[in-house]
C-alpha cells in the first residue's frame, strides 16, 4: 500500500515500490514461474513475496529517477534528490540523496 499526502511534488521516472515482486529463494521462484505458465498467468498467490506499506507525508519533493523501497516513511517537508534510492525512512524537513540516500542537510520547516 502507497500512501501519499498533501501537495507532493512527484517528478519524472520515479519509481515506488511497496513489493519485492518475486520470491527471493530461487527454488520458491522457479516453482512459481512454473504454476504461472501451467495456469495461464494466473498467479494471484506469490509465495513468500515480501510487501511493506510506504508513506510519502505531506508537502514532500521527490526529484526525478528516484526509487523508493518498501517500507519506507518519508517525512513532511523532505526533498528526496534527483536519482537516489530510498532505502530507509527519511525525516521531516531534511534533504538526503544518493544510492542508498543518506542525509544531506536540514531543511527550514517554516512556511512561507
Amino acid at each position: 500500500m502507497i500512501t501519499i499526502g498533501d501537495h507532493v511534488l512527484i517528478s519524472h521516472n520515479v519509481h515506488i515500490v511497496d513489493t519485492n515482486s518475486h520470491e527471493v529463494q530461487h527454488d520458491e521462484r522457479a516453482e512459481s514461474f512454473m504454476k504461472t505458465v501451467k495456469n495461464g498467468g494466473n498467479y494471484l498467490v506469490k509465495g513468500s513475496v515480501q510487501t511493506a506499506p510506504i508513506i510519502i507525508e505531506d508537502h514532500v519533493w521527490i526529484n526525478f529517477n528516484v526509487i523508493i523501497l518498501k517500507g519506507v516513511t518519508i517525512g513532511t517537508g523532505a526533498i528526496i534528490a534527483a536519482g537516489s534510492v530510498v532505502t530507509k525512512d527519511v525525516a521531516p524537513f531534511t534533504l538526503v540523496g544518493g544510492n542508498p540516500a543518506k542525509f544531506i542537510k536540514s531543511l527550514d520547516n517554516v512556511k512561507s
